[in-house]
């Protein structure tokens, strides 16, 4: 018993498919019940699908979105859309929103769909978890996501690993996202700043010491350990301040002609340690090539 448990346990989690996230509420009507028992894809009129209220996917890459149409027109949806049935007759999206807008942009009058009857919870639920197992999301996306199954389904930070396959503590990073001042996470969202740029951020406890960072890390085009490095010198100067290199000696001047002679000679760069007379050069190459002529030079 204990290893069928486990078994779905880890289904769950992999998400291998939207059917292994949530249990299918009983149809209204036999002829739906057989449609959803099947799970059979039918085409239905692309006009007559509406979008998913809970989509959580604010931003949607054109260029990537003409491919895809361009591979439709060619081949055809080759994964179905998920859709649930509304009463109007009409369908509403659950997955697949690219496909179906790749659809429209192939001028396809129909699509190939799998119909569920599910409510609007578990149509929330399942959107947004499909959309965090694909991880096609932008780091704010995926914050207000997580955020939304915290508050709309009272999940914990590790059930939400396990029904997206992501740990703990990743979530825990993406909800602390959301405590950026609302420029910032603009700048994220954008892709201007990365989830890395972000989370360093967070070391600050002020909006305006952020908002100041982030400007500094865009005009000098910091990277994320860049980007650290100098939080933790503004946060603690007197280690930073130890951590600082002695000044350098200044080189003999005999020395110094001694290494730019070499270098020329040798077309690498050079370094003498001299001291009192003793001391060792040091010559660095940068390919192999490099250092087989230097070889053939020596010998």
């Amino acid at each position: 018993m204990n290893s069928v448990v486990a078994t779905d346990s880890k289904r769950r989690a992999l998400g291998k498919g939207l059917d292994s996230l949530l249990p299918r509420i009983q149809p209204p009507s036999q002829a739906a019940s057989a449609e959803n028992e099947t799970g059979r894809p039918r085409e239905i009129a692309v006009e007559l699908i509406e979008l998913n209220p809970f989509q959580t996917r604010s931003r949607m890459d054109e260029e990537q979105l003409a491919g895809l149409a361009a591979s439709i027109a060619a081949n055809g949806v080759l994964q179905p859309i998920l859709v649930r049935p509304l009463a109007s007759g009409r369908f509403q999206l659950i997955a697949g929103e690219r496909r179906w807008r790749a659809s429209q942009l192939a001028k396809k009058e129909t699509v190939p769909v799998i119909v569920r009857q599910v409510s609007d919870e578990q149509a929330m639920e399942m959107t947004i978890v499909e959309n965090l197992q694909r991880e096609d999301l932008n780091p704010m996306e995926q914050a207000r996501a997580f955020e939304r199954l915290s508050r709309e389904f009272h999940m914990t930070q590790e059930q939400m690993a396990q029904r997206t396959g992501k740990d703990r503590a990743t979530v825990s990073n993406f909800l602390r996202l959301l405590k950026l001042p609302s420029s910032v996470q603009a700048r994220v969202e954008a892709g201007e700043l990365s989830f890395g740029h972000g989370r360093a951020l967070l070391a600050f406890e002020h909006a305006e010491e952020m908002e100041k960072t982030a400007q500094r890390i865009l005009a000098q085009a910091m990277s994320v350990r860049q980007t650290e490095n100098y939080i933790q010198a503004q946060l603690f100067p007197e280690k930073a301040a130890k951590k600082e290199p002695k000044p350098q000696k200044p080189v003999d001047p005999n020395v110094r002609d001694a290494e730019e002679r070499l270098q020329r000679a040798l077309g690498m760069k050079v370094t003498i340690e001299d001291r009192n007379g003793r001391g060792r050069v040091i010559i660095e190459y940068a390919r192999l090539e490099d250092f087989d002529a230097l070889l053939e030079m020596l010998g």
